[in-house]
């Protein structure tokens, strides 16, 4: 089978994965808000930074590191299992010692048993490393599947059971751990690797020079994605800060299941291509073409119709969260373009430059996130949506000079959908202020018009997208 068919093949079952353990997940998380309140989250959102660090520290890159080598054999996964495990262990300990400290930052004794139970989840998912890794480099996101939700559905299902019973933020940990648990099993029952005792120090070093700065890259990333939350925990309430990492959990559940369908699936397929820069050019500017023509509308269509949304799915306690998360979805617009941009960078082993966009980027970060503070929990959103278009330069000006990609390219690639989307969403935000509609047939008659009206509109003005899907049908109706 030709590489270009284990991309389509592999982002269609990527799509599937992700369709299906996310809808579980919004699922369970809806069912969850239903007995828990914005504080039980608040106290996840409070630790959710520190076990991202110490997962950080577990893999330290070492799964890119393996996806991106050309040839890998046996030693390469044993050294980077066995690396793994350890740093997992530290990880723990780590956290264990560091538990006392975070609660004392937060003014949150809670927080000490917290960590300490949901940290056990990092020692169990660097027994999984090798294995995604490895069925990532095959584009086998099938057997992923079998494996992701089941342990969703099944987590899931305990945590509501807990939740219902009373148990409160207990049940968000047990459901973390659980999940960990039943996805590193079934991905060792799917995969079939084992490890055996040969390592090799070279092989360690290799892997190493490449990962470290992947995971020195990842560390600011987890520090500064997670600076709004950990601003707002401290300096606001519990209480916010649930209604703030509730709003964008659920944001990340939605939003990013195309996004994150095709970076899953278009990294280990392009890293083959990185020694042909045209025809990795070529490759990137179709995968943002395609990805935007989804995106966009779907971004743009939650936030205008965010308040219905929330006033038909959740309880009143979580009503004010709407705000919050319309705002978080307008920051997430230029995501596609950010990620890609610095996927450039991966493919083609500059994680020296990574490094260095994203300690400028935060930089920006602290600069927006100091000026939003002075005017409250607004200001702090706001300035995500300012940080997001600030942030998109550096980004681009790197992968027009690695492979020539303009942003007079760029621009011409996404604009018409970005343009429609951002039209229909304003007029169905003019709409809501002017009728008054039962929500639930509001979502039904508008969800119905934008999705209609944006279609209609891409094919009048010839979408590049439209183009592209009638050059696909009628290669496969030669070839029939």
């Amino acid at each position: 089978m030709s590489l270009v068919n284990k991309t389509v093949i592999g982002i269609v079952w990527s799509f599937i994965e992700q369709l299906a353990q996310r809808g579980v997940s919004i699922f369970v998380t809806l069912l969850l808000a239903s007995f828990l309140v914005p504080e039980d989250f608040g106290l996840v959102a409070m630790m959710a930074v520190f076990l991202a660090l110490g997962k950080s520290l577990m893999d330290s890159g070492f799964r890119q590191a393996l996806i991106r080598l050309k040839d890998i054999t046996q030693t390469d996964f044993n050294t980077a299992f066995y690396a793994n495990l350890v740093l997992g262990i530290i990880s723990y300990g780590v956290l264990y010692l560091s538990a006392p400290h975070i609660a004392g930052f937060y003014e949150e004794p809670r927080l000490i048993s917290l960590i300490r139970i949901a940290s056990i989840g990092i020692i169990i998912n660097s027994f999984q490393v090798v294995q995604l890794a490895s069925l990532s480099r095959d584009l086998n996101f099938k057997a992923q599947l079998k494996a992701s939700l089941p342990s969703s559905i099944v987590s899931g299902g305990i945590a509501v059971f807990m939740a219902y019973l009373g148990m409160g933020v207990w049940a968000l940990v047990v459901q973390m751990i659980l999940s960990s648990f039943f996805h590193t099993v079934l991905l060792w029952y799917v995969q079939g690797w084992k490890p055996t005792l040969t390592l090799s120090r070279k092989s360690l070093a290799a892997m190493y020079k490449f990962s470290y700065k992947i995971f020195l890259s990842g560390i600011l990333e987890i520090i500064f994605k997670n600076m709004y939350v950990i601003v707002i925990a401290k300096i606001f309430s519990a209480n916010t800060a649930g209604l703030y990492f509730f709003a964008d959990r659920i944001r990340e559940l939605i939003i990013n299941q195309l996004l994150y369908s095709v970076q899953k699936v278009t990294y280990p397929a392009l890293s083959k291509k990185q020694n042909d820069i045209c025809s990795l050019k070529n490759g990137y500017r179709r995968t943002i073409q395609v990805t935007s023509f989804f995106y966009f509308p779907v971004v743009i269509m939650l936030a205008a119709l965010a308040e219905p949304i929330f006033m038909i799915f959740l309880p009143e306690k979580w009503y004010d969260a709407h705000f919050y998360f319309q705002l978080l979805c307008l920051a997430s617009v230029l995501t596609p373009l950010n990620s890609i941009n610095l996927n450039i960078l991966r493919v083609l082993g500059r994680s020296d430059i990574l490094l260095g966009l994203q300690i400028f980027k935060k930089i920006l970060l602290v600069i927006f996130l100091w000026i939003g503070l002075q005017y409250g929990i607004v200001g702090i959103l706001v300035a995500q949506i300012v940080q997001s278009i600030v942030s998109y330069y550096p980004n681009k000006y790197y992968s027009e000079k690695l492979i020539g990609y303009s942003l007079r390219e760029q621009w011409g690639d996404i604009k018409l959908q970005l343009l429609i989307s951002l039209v229909l969403g304003w007029a169905v935000l003019f709409s809501h202020a002017l009728l008054e509609i039962p929500p639930l047939l509001f979502i039904l008659v508008f969800g119905i018009i934008f999705c209609l009206g944006y279609l209609l509109i891409s094919y009048l003005f010839r979408s590049n997208v439209i183009d592209y899907f009638h050059e696909i049908h009628r290669r496969r109706k030669i070839l029939k």
